[in-house]
């Protein structure tokens, strides 16, 4: 059953709980049974959004899926209309919700709809620090480095992130602390 990892943030309306209810909707699809990790949240400021955009709040969760790639695309879509996202032409546009799938298994995934592992996680901070958090020696495929080496030199614009929720590692498939 392949681990994947997913990257959560919220600009608009209640940030913690809207990562709450995306990590409860994500527990909902995880394999019963398999532990759900889940990282810290952080808020950090907007990058490449729109001028006056709010902070986010970041976090990550790993999940065992039993469907493949596409299908948890679009299960984490669905789950972003769910909580409240609309579609906006504007890009980086504040949001509710962003559910991102950040690595899949051991699986390189190269198509229109969904490249895979992310093509800017070792790019950003708001990511490679709560998920080192949750798998600092996970080597993603396609890389030599683990994520521990990847945060560590990782040179970045972002100022420094801000823990607003410590969280246990280990999360229920409802999405709490156990």
């Amino acid at each position: 059953m392949p681990r994947v990892g997913l990257a959560l943030g919220s600009n608009l309306g209640d940030r913690l709980a809207n990562l709450d209810a995306a990590r409860k909707a994500l527990g909902k699809i995880a394999v019963a049974g398999e532990a759900i990790l889940g990282a810290s949240t952080y808020q950090t400021e907007p990058l490449l959004c729109p001028p006056g955009s709010p902070f986010f709040y970041n976090s990550v969760v790993e999940i065992a899926f039993a469907g493949g790639p596409l299908e948890l695309l679009e299960l984490t879509q669905s789950i972003e209309r769910q909580l409240g996202r609309s579609g906006t032409p504007e890009r980086n546009a504040p949001r509710t919700i962003d559910v991102d799938l950040l690595y899949f298994g051991d699986r390189i995934i190269d198509t229109e709809n969904l490249v895979l592992p992310h093509p800017r996680l070792g790019e950003r901070r708001f990511v490679l620090q709560p998920l080192a958090e949750i798998r600092p020696d996970l080597i993603l495929p396609g890389r030599t480095r683990n994520i521990a080496a990847l945060l560590e030199e990782l040179q970045s614009d972002e100022p420094p992130l801000i823990r607003v929720e410590a969280c246990d590692s280990r999360v229920s498939p409802q999405g709490t602390n156990p």
